[in-house]
């Protein structure tokens, strides 16, 4: 016998890929088993026994009369019982026999009759290689190899065990709470997302460390590999659809194949005979022309082929119902919907092409397996899997060792380019502000709700949701709101909704369309809305920022260079304490600005005015305390500035001045005047009328002799001489008792006064001048600026 494990070639594959063969493969294989035997159990018959008996056929149309007297003599006494019954003789030895089967084998047997175990076997040894092709073809096995490798380790890690068993576990009430708070939820509220789901996973188990159901780093990461890889895999699977051609292509092979068998072996299998007349011409050898013959296996084949027409008949119709399964489905789109109802995790997206085909046949072998999978093509299952690690990877401890004091005097933390926002964050009851920069994906939960002091919320190019009880939380503690985006559709819509917020500073660039009304039209419901802050590309004013005029007190717009024009929505605005205007190319100093009579501040750095001749209409503004009007192109100071007379802080850097004009020293308020930066190179003797002079910069001038009346400015503290072409210094610096900054360096001095040592509060560190000059004084006057 030929045994059947000789053919495990032609079927061997890897065990795992069974989770690919839907039912009718696998009945088809047993049928191909089947019929292997069928042919193998033929082949050993024709080898292993004779196949045919052939004996002479002593009738013939040349038989001579005698003979045939003889054999009718024969015949007529056959009625009469002989006393020994013999038969004919033919004289025949063994070797003629053997000749003749042989003989007659070969030219009187029909060919379907001597080939059909060897047929058999062909056509299921085609059947096997063609039912398994799609598994070793370079171009489909790859594919499958990878997948199934994947799946299993889906179906077998924790963490998919995890994320099901917490929607299985899910109390009742909490999913009709859930629903309830979904449904009360405004649209322009802009909570969770439909897409944020994984109600699976709830926040307080994920922030219970001695849960048992938490992973450990190692499982953790191994999850989060997983998650990479079916990321790549399914970009790389949908682009084509070889597996699923593949597969069609040998369905309809086989049932084409089918058919073939079935009509061909229907009209052949009658020739299987048990009587066969031959006839060969051997009568120079034997004697004899004709013969007649019995097929010893005749009987049996002609079952086995009966049989085997059975078989292939199921064969046929069973790839006929895949071939219908194939063209009446819609093989190349698979929908997770079923799995998004029972799970809850509604992100979960729907797939195409090779993917989704063999989806479907997963589904045939166990629909559990698409469901495990399915956890790792949710973004918000990775998120939650990230949020895991992120909490064992950031305690409270260690955040806490990073709180830090800002400039608002508030305890802040500082998170950059984390992968989440860690939700030990909301354990430090402490906390004042928190700033997050560069983190995407991160969502807010009701428990910031913990953070009873939070004012202050910085998002710098991050991506953010709320949970509705986090809207709520903000819209009643929030005092301070900063945004940096780099497209205005990434600003957040409850951003809007913040009724208690004072401060919004909004940082990004708007598109041509949007800055006309800038996506602010809901400013106007902030009511306590105080300082407004765009740095942007603004071309006007919005109308949305008007709106908010009646409160608003503090507006600064820096432009980067974008020209702003139509400013005459300022004058509406005439609670405005301080107005900035930076970088907005500006070229005289906007008419509209004279109407903010309660304006205090006034900054118009960084534009292109080089005329200032408006600024006596600046007398109208009373209460107007500082000026800036530093890097801009002026060339000098008209004399109606003497009527600026409630100045007390003025800035001229960064300019062409090259004369001060005698009228700037009549605004006798001033106690901070930077000149800095210019073409000067005197100074009047008027400077002495500025007794409030608390501060005076004229560094980077041209300036060679200062005048004694500067050091009757008695309460200066700072006064900054640096890079000029002074010589001498005055001894009459001692006048200058308050004086504890002084910069002298990059001038022509050779030796400094010794009067300088009566400047008690000036140190060392705070004076700045050149080592080898600070020797020149005495060593008790040294002595006196080191020590503490």
């Amino acid at each position: 016998m030929i045994p059947v494990m000789e053919f495990r070639q032609f079927t061997e594959q890897q065990p795992a890929f069974r989770v690919l063969k839907p039912w009718w493969d696998v009945f088809t294989d047993y049928l191909s088993v089947i019929m292997l035997m069928i042919g193998v159990f033929g082949c050993t018959l024709q080898v292993m026994q004779d196949k045919i008996i052939c004996l002479p056929q002593r009738m013939s149309p040349n038989t001579s009369e005698v003979e045939l007297k003889s054999l009718l003599h024969l015949q007529s006494n056959f009625s009469e019982p002989p006393r020994e019954m013999k038969g004919l003789k033919t004289n025949l030895d063994i070797q003629q026999y053997s000749f003749i089967n042989q003989m007659c084998y070969e030219k009187a047997l029909h060919w379907y009759a001597k080939y059909f175990p060897y047929l058999v076997l062909i056509h299921t040894v085609v059947f096997m290689v063609c039912s398994n092709f799609w598994f070793k073809f370079p171009g489909s096995s790859s594919k499958i190899e990878h997948f199934v490798s994947m799946l299993g380790k889906c179906f077998d890690s924790p963490w998919t065990t995890r994320a099901l068993s917490e929607v299985s576990g899910e109390n009742p009430e909490e999913k009709d709470s859930k629903k309830s708070s979904n449904l009360a939820l405004s649209p322009g509220e802009g909570s969770l997302e439909k897409t944020q789901s994984l109600r699976s996973i709830p926040e307080k188990i994920v922030a219970d460390k001695a849960s048992a159901s938490v992973l450990d780093k190692k499982e953790g990461e191994q999850a989060k590999a997983l998650f990479e890889k079916v990321k790549k895999f399914r970009l790389h699977v949908e682009e084509g659809d070889i597996l699923y051609l593949m597969y069609v292509r040998q369905t309809v092979f086989k049932v084409f194949k089918c058919i073939l068998i079935i009509a061909y072996n229907s009209s052949l299998v009658n020739r299987v005979q048990h009587r066969v007349h031959c006839k060969v011409e051997i009568t120079d050898m034997t004697g004899y022309r004709e013969f007649e013959c019995n097929h010893t296996m005749a009987h049996l084949f002609s079952k086995l082929s009966y049989c085997y027409l059975c078989l292939v008949a199921v064969y046929g119709l069973t790839s006929l119902y895949t071939s219908y399964w194939l063209f009446y489905r819609s093989l190349k789109e698979y929908s997770f919907e079923y799995v998004r109802q029972e799970t809850g995790i509604n992100d979960i997206p729907d797939v195409k092409n090779d993917f989704a085909f063999m989806l479907h046949m997963i589904d045939q072998y166990d629909p559990l397996y698409s469901k495990r999978f399915a956890v790792f093509l949710s973004e918000v299952s990775e998120n939650k899997l990230k949020q895991l690690n992120l909490n064992h990877e950031w305690t409270a401890e260690k955040l806490r060792q990073r709180i830090q004091t800002n400039n608002n005097n508030r305890l802040e933390l500082q998170l950059f380019m984390l992968p989440g926002l860690p939700d030990t964050v909301f354990e430090l009851s402490e906390l004042q502000s928190l700033k997050l920069e560069i983190i995407n994906n991160v969502t807010i939960p009701a428990s910031v709700s913990q953070l009873e002091d939070l004012q202050e919320l910085s998002l710098y190019q991050c991506s953010l949701k709320l949970h509705t009880t986090a809207t709520s939380f903000l819209k009643e503690n929030l005092k301070v709101l900063r945004v940096k985006f780099d497209d205005n559709r990434e600003l957040p819509n409850w951003m809007y909704s913040l009724r208690n917020l004072e401060e919004l500073y909004l940082i990004g660039s708007f598109s041509t369309d949007a800055s006309k009304n800038i996506v602010l039209e809901s400013l106007r419901e902030m009511k306590c809305l105080k300082t407004l802050s765009l740095k942007s590309n603004l071309t006007k004013i919005p109308q949305s920022i008007v709106d908010v005029s009646s409160h608003l007190q503090r507006l600064y717009l820096h432009n980067d260079g974008t020209k702003l024009v139509m400013l005459n929505n300022l004058k509406k605005m005439i609670n405005l304490i301080e107005l900035e205007l930076v970088r907005c190319d500006l070229e005289r100093i906007p008419h509209a600005i004279f109407s903010l009579t309660n304006l205090q501040e006034l900054d118009l750095k960084e534009n292109n005015i080089r005329s200032i001749e408006e600024i006596v209409s600046f007398q109208h503004l009373r209460k107007l305390t500082c000026l800036k009007l530093w890097y801009n192109g002026i060339m000098y100071i008209p004399e109606h500035i003497k009527k600026l007379g409630s100045l007390e802080r003025l800035y001229f850097s960064h300019n062409k001045i090259e004369i001060l004009p005698s009228h700037l020293f009549l605004c006798n308020k001033l106690r901070y005047l930077d000149l800095s930066n210019n073409d000067i190179r005197f100074i009047p003797p008027e400077i002495g009328v500025l007794q409030s002079l608390q501060y005076f910069s004229v560094t980077c001038n041209k300036i060679e002799n200062l005048p004694d009346e500067l050091f009757f400015c008695k309460k200066l503290k700072t006064l900054k001489l640096g890079k000029n072409s002074l010589s001498l210094l005055s001894p009459k610096i001692s006048y200058l008792a308050q004086l504890t900054y002084l910069e002298l360096k990059g001038n022509h001095f050779e030796a400094l006064p010794q009067e300088l040592g009566n400047c008690r509060a000036l140190k060392r560190n705070c004076l700045i001048v050149e080592e080898t000059l600070f020797e020149t004084l005495p060593s008790d006057v040294r002595d006196q600026m080191r020590a503490e």
